[in-house]
């Protein structure tokens, strides 16, 4: 195996563990009542974000396209990697524009919940939005991971 796909694999489990690992442990600190759980919980997966899925993404991006080249692969047309870029890009924008922000205000609500000794509506709302949102751009990578190990035929 070469290097570069070696590089490859260690980005998609950096990224995709942490982004399944940080829902999960957020998910048991909201369900657990606790501002201050809630609140640590809220802050460490924006932490996690940022040690984490920023590098196994950058890890994905700079090895999946010196692998694309070397191998001559087509960007165009509808084909596996085509597909897998466009849900990757897709992915990004949902947390680019819906989960960071969602995360921030998250952070900030949970803080103010910590201070009143209970989560607020307004908490548990941003946190709903953030389930949704952060499930649809989970699913997209899980998808994206069947597309590059089975690589299939499209059209």
């Amino acid at each position: 195996m070469n290097g570069w796909l070696w590089l490859h694999l260690l980005g998609v489990l950096l990224a995709v563990g942490n982004i399944v690992t940080a829902a999960f442990w957020k998910v048991q600190a909201d369900r657990s009542g606790q501002p201050a759980v809630a609140h640590a919980a809220a802050r460490n997966v924006m932490l996690a974000d940022y040690a984490f899925t920023i590098p196994g993404l950058i890890l994905i991006v700079v090895s999946g396209s010196m692998m694309a080249e070397r191998a001559g692969m087509s960007l165009t047309g509808l084909n596996w990697l085509t597909l897998s870029l466009v849900l990757f890009a897709i992915s990004g924008i949902i947390w680019g524009i819906f989960l960071i922000p969602l995360q921030r205000r998250m952070i900030r609500l949970s803080a103010e919940c910590v201070a009143e000794g209970r989560l607020s509506q307004a908490y548990r709302a941003a946190s709903r939005s953030w389930a949704i949102y952060g499930t649809i751009a989970t699913l997209l990578p899980i998808v994206i991971l069947y597309l590059m190990v089975m690589q299939p035929h499209l059209l």
